[in-house]
Order: structure tokens, then C-alpha cells, then sequence
């Protein structure tokens, strides 16, 4: 898969080292020339152009791209860059980054932005992942469809507890994909049980987050 980032600060770089490991191409792409630091990941493509400018992404060949990441710390770049990859090359998959969260309600499809990652909303995120049990927390923001990531530790005295998934009436536009149990990442099928203390991982529809997270927090009648 070939993959390029707009933005070569710390953020790009890490992606790019990570995406390399698992034997992508990588193209980062900055205009300052102080962030066009070969050395640090050699491995991948460079190039010292303004992502925001039709021809620096013709000379990036952006139409090859399997994916375009926004990776930079301006959200007005971002934004641009999102709209280009997908209007003018087609590129059929595109993760941005919001800085600012005031902005995220941009990042959208009408943006070209396939995936919404807020920095500052993901880090709140997992500190109430840490210590919420019971509580539905938004992990991640997908634009088509107004879906988002969502996970929530099932309590103790769920009325769930004990459960086949394929017994539940989950809610119309959502899906559970993963249940995570101590160590162990199961993808749940319709015979697995749920278990108190079971991380869940849905995709669901913004509309149906109050529906699942009443559902899963309903008490046993004998607590």
C-alpha cells in the first residue's frame, strides 16, 4: 500500500516509521525544509513541496496513493489537503488530524476526510477508558455515516453478564467488533459470552450511543 502524509513533525514521522514497519511506502511531504529530516526515517520517500498546492501532489503522484494522512499541525491544511486527495486524485482513503476541537465538526466527508483523529479528544478518551466502567466513551470519529468508535467496560452487575452475543438485540447501526477480556483480543462471533469486565468495542451510529449505553449498563434484578 502506498501512503502519503503532509506533515513531517513528530506526528508524521512516527506514522511513517510505524506504516514502514509493516512493509508500506511511505512519501512524507513538507514545505519547511527544517522538517525534512532524511536521516530519521530513511526508508521513506521525501519531498519538500507545499501539500497544499496542486502541483507539489502531482509531483507526489498523490493519484498512486492508497491513502492520504493530514498529518499536519494546521487545520486549515489539513482541510485542504483532505479536499484535494479526494476531489482532484481520487484517493480512496483519507485520515486527517484535528489539532483544534473546536474545528472537528469540519472533518468531514464534505471535506474529503474519511477518519477524524482529535489528538486532544483521543488522550481524554483514554483516560476515561482507564477509569470509567460502565460508561460509553468515544474513541474515534468516522465521517461516512456519522459513525464513531465507541468502547465500554462492562460492569459487574450488567444484566448482560453471562450473555451470548448472538442474544442480545443490539441496537439498529451498530456493531460490536471486539471484545477485549485481560489479554485476550476475541473477535466475537454469535455463541461468545459476554463477561463482566469485557472491554467492548463498537461502531455505531452518533444517534444510538444513549440506546447502546443504556442497554449495556441495565442492572441485574437480583443487584
Amino acid at each position: 500500500m502506498r501512503v502519503a502524509i503532509a506533515g513531517a513533525g513528530a506526528v508524521g514521522r512516527s506514522i511513517a516509521g510505524e506504516l514502514l514497519e509493516n512493509g508500506h511506502e511511505v512519501l512524507l511531504i513538507d514545505k519547511a525544509p527544517t522538517a525534512i529530516s532524511v536521516e530519521r526515517v530513511p526508508q521513506a520517500e521525501w519531498l519538500l513541496a507545499d501539500a497544499c498546492e496542486i502541483t507539489s501532489l502531482d509531483e507526489a503522484a498523490l493519484q498512486r496513493c492508497n491513502v492520504v494522512i493530514a498529518a499536519t499541525g494546521d487545520d486549515k491544511v489539513n482541510l485542504v489537503v483532505s479536499l484535494l486527495a479526494r476531489t482532484e486524485y481520487g484517493v480512496p482513503r483519507v485520515v486527517a488530524r484535528v489539532n483544534n476541537p473546536k474545528n472537528e465538526w469540519l472533518f468531514n466527508e464534505a471535506w474529503g476526510v474519511d477518519v477524524a483523529v482529535s489528538t486532544p479528544r483521543l488522550m481524554s478518551a483514554l483516560v476515561e477508558e482507564a477509569v470509567s466502567v460502565g460508561d460509553l466513551v468515544r474513541l474515534l470519529r468516522f465521517s461516512h455515516g456519522d459513525a464513531n468508535l465507541v468502547e465500554l467496560t462492562l460492569p459487574e452487575e450488567s444484566a448482560l453478564a453471562g450473555t451470548q452475543v448472538g442474544d442480545v438485540e443490539w441496537p439498529q447501526d451498530t456493531s460490536l467488533v471486539t471484545i477485549i477480556r485481560g489479554t485476550r483480543v476475541l473477535t466475537p462471533s454469535t455463541e461468545d459470552s459476554l463477561e463482566a469486565g469485557d472491554e467492548l468495542l463498537f461502531v455505531a451510529a452518533q444517534a444510538r450511543e444513549e440506546q447502546l449505553e443504556e442497554l449495556l449498563s441495565v442492572r441485574r434484578e437480583d443487584t
